[in-house]
């Protein structure tokens, strides 16, 4: 089994795929720094949701915009023996035309990627996340740059930490844009700030990629946490919202990637796992015992049938073409 990690600012999200495709997720709160083993007890615990172990995994595909839980994640995955890659601008498999490719974040490049595969190209990627980011992938299916302001969760905390007075407001629907509360006033300004701030992003990056592709048909894709609110269909044009988009980059990458690009297991993790004679001084993998049919020291299980990961359509979308 192929398990995809996507580490964001605000949630690390981890995706079940199953014959190329997203079958089911989970996700937690990201930490703002995390040792070894407690990335590795994160995984355990969110696949233990679903009656699964690290055990059950084969290779492990990952991105990540947090350097230090990244790292974390992938010393745990590295010392369980499996195989891993990371995405960067140097392994997706698309071209990454921008000034700086090694700056572009992991998932808006997988986001790019998945876009153009699942959606067509040219196509823009609005990501409702801690930012609110816009990903732009040219007719070839390059990763041509984009945009990047701060996202609503993110407005409402800073307004709430730097006033005196102004209250933390979800950003639910406002029921009319002049409000006559403190927080319906900002209620109407955060949410009709985002959808003003998303509507000028894709009509201005829109016509510059049309300029360059004159005639062409731009698929406009949302994703992010905060796509999956009510008041985002208040935006026009848009063909699809696909939370898991960047799960879903993360299986094409996989599936496309060289065998050289993944991370080999080492002999003494490969040991830890059965798969090997035990180098000097590794640690022996834990013993199974027949009255629990548990590892010991394991971390408990609970199971739960996964939500599946599918994204809304909403217009026909033309096929995609690679790059």
């Amino acid at each position: 089994m192929l398990l995809a990690i996507d580490v964001g600012n605000s949630n690390v999200t981890l995706g079940l795929v199953e014959e190329g495709r997203v079958a089911g997720t989970r996700r937690a709160v990201t930490p703002p720094r995390a040792t070894v083993d407690e990335a590795e007890l994160l995984l355990q615990q969110l696949l233990g949701l679903d009656g699964l172990r690290l055990e059950d995994v084969d290779r492990v595909v990952l991105a990540s915009v947090v350097p230090q839980v990244g790292r974390a994640i992938a010393s745990a995955v590295a010392r369980r023996g499996l195989p891993l890659l990371e995405a960067t601008a140097d392994n997706v498999p698309i071209p990454v035309r921008v000034d700086q490719p090694s700056e572009v974040g992991a998932d808006r490049l997988v986001n790019a990627l998945a876009a153009g595969r699942r959606y067509g190209t040219p196509a823009l990627v609005l990501d409702f996340g801690t930012a609110t980011t816009v990903d732009v992938v040219a007719r070839d299916g390059a990763f041509v740059g984009g945009a990047i302001a701060p996202g609503i969760e993110l407005g409402l905390e800073a307004l709430a930490a730097r006033t005196a007075q102004l209250p933390r407001v979800e950003p639910l629907r406002p029921e009319r844009a002049i409000g006559r509360d403190t927080v319906s006033a900002i209620r109407s300004g955060a949410v009709y700030g985002a959808l003003g701030l998303a509507r000028e992003l894709l009509d201005r990056i829109r016509a510059e990629l049309l300029a360059d592709s004159p005639g062409a048909r731009v698929a406009v894709v949302l994703t992010g946490g905060v796509s999956q609110l009510p008041w985002v269909d208040e935006l026009t044009g848009v063909d699809a919202i696909d939370p898991d988009l960047t799960l879903s980059g993360l299986a094409i990458l996989a599936a496309e990637a060289a065998p050289s690009a993944w991370t080999a297991a080492t002999t003494a993790a490969r040991a830890a796992r059965g798969r090997g004679p035990a180098a000097p001084g590794a640690i022996p993998a834990p013993r199974r015992t027949r009255s629990t049919g548990r590892s010991t020291g394991a971390v408990a299980r609970s199971t739960g049938t996964v939500a599946g990961g599918t994204g809304r359509s909403r217009g026909a979308v033309a096929g995609g073409t690679g790059p």
